[in-house]
């Protein structure tokens, strides 16, 4: 039996199971519970369903919604897990909104070493069932599916390397990489950097990580240390970053997410990963320096923030006094009048103060760094260096 919408599935990472082991095991807790059966992961994404009769009832919304859309929305999945299921280490039944017509469920938690991976569901119509045979079917199911995050966690590991690693480290990478992604090792790519990410758990615990086939078009995932969560991003077409979009929402959308998104120029292959990464992070840096950017920014969309994040940290010494929290209302104030080209009408007029006032503030400006702001050299300067404080 071939199911396309796990084809599709599959077709959004490095997912190394098999389904039709999926579907066996699927159908083989239909058949101890005589009553179809519907896998989903953690995400409540579809992997496999049993098929269903024609009878009246057999199905409801949710059922029928997550089959032809191989999903479920935020709402339902918030709803499911308000009985407990992601906690639970034995079947869930959950009752019957007939408001709704959503009938009543069991829900079977997939888990492997306490870690849940996914969930069984059936329609629950009251009769006795053999809910211990089939728990055991799903500890199977939780064990593939568990090799499947290990495995998506090894990527993880390689695009780590290829980005940030020596040399040598980056060439066997990126063999690793290409041996695995076959074909699609050819490009065209994009990395997106999300930053910040809460790296709390992620270096030792790789089932903290997004599952990559929760995020559309991915090919592997992973945090690097003080800068924020890589993403590899499969294109289908080198013009066209959409696909980058689409993973940076929903990167931005989770829990460990808190702040940008920055995407690189696309790339053709795998052999200039390190520079697209530093495209991305710098995207992402310059969203969270000027929100009016993002929340999702691509590096050829950030204007001088390009020439900005390659600056050394650190302040210029002629503007370090400026820096100082004591002076934020003058800093302020400058880049504002910087940012208006100049004019000093436009200024006041932003900051909602008198052009006295203004002067009188740029006055102070010029005392503290030694800059003449009717000096073109000077005005760059200090404009420069207050973006690049912001970075």
């Amino acid at each position: 039996m071939t199911d396309p919408s796990y084809t599709c599935m599959r077709d959004n990472g490095p997912v190394r199971g098999d389904y039709s082991d999926y579907q066996e095991l699927v159908d083989e807790v239909s058949a101890l519970l005589g009553a179809p059966a519907t896998l989903e992961d953690r995400d409540f994404r579809l992997i496999a369903f049993c098929a269903h009769d024609s009878e009246a009832g057999a199905m409801d919304p949710i059922r029928t919604r997550s089959i032809l859309t191989r999903g479920s929305t935020a709402e339902v999945r918030s709803w499911f897990e308000g009985f407990g299921i992601a906690r639970a280490q034995a079947p869930v039944r959950i009752p019957a909104d007939p408001e709704a017509g959503i009938r009543a469920r069991i829900c079977l938690p997939v888990r492997h070493r306490g870690v849940v991976y996914g969930y069984v569901w059936l329609l629950d119509d009251g009769q006795a069932r053999p809910l211990g045979a089939a728990m055991a079917v799903a500890a199977r199911i939780g064990t593939l599916l568990a090799a499947e995050a290990r495995a998506g966690a090894d990527l993880g590991r390689e695009l780590l390397a290829l980005i940030t690693g020596p040399r040598e480290r980056r060439e066997a990478a990126e063999h690793v990489l290409r041996a695995t992604l076959g074909r699609a090792a050819d490009g065209p790519f994009a990395l997106l950097c999300v930053s910040p990410w809460d790296t709390a758990d992620t270096d030792e615990d790789t089932d903290a990580l997004p599952d990559v086939r929760a995020v559309p078009g991915t090919a592997a995932l992973c945090p690097v240390r003080d800068e924020g969560l890589a993403a590899l991003v499969r294109l289908r077409s080198p013009d066209v970053v959409t696909p980058a979009r689409t993973a940076a929402v929903r990167l931005l959308e989770s829990s460990r997410a808190r702040g940008a998104a920055g995407i690189s120029e696309p790339r053709p292959g795998l052999g200039e990963l390190a520079d697209a990464w530093r495209e991305a992070a710098g995207a992402a840096r310059a969203v969270r320096a000027q929100p009016r950017l993002g929340p999702v920014a691509q590096w050829s969309h950030i204007g001088p923030y390009r020439l900005l994040t390659a600056l050394p940290a650190g302040a210029d010494r002629s503007v370090a006094e400026l820096l100082r929290p004591a002076h934020t209302e003058l800093a302020h104030t400058a880049e504002v009048f910087l940012d208006c080209a100049g004019q000093a009408g436009r200024a006041a007029a932003a900051l909602a103060i008198h052009r006295q006032t203004l002067y009188y503030r740029l006055s102070r400006v010029e005392r503290l760094t030694g800059l003449d702001l009717d000096e073109g050299e000077d005005r760059l300067l200090l404009h420069m260096a207050l973006k690049a404080a912001r970075l």
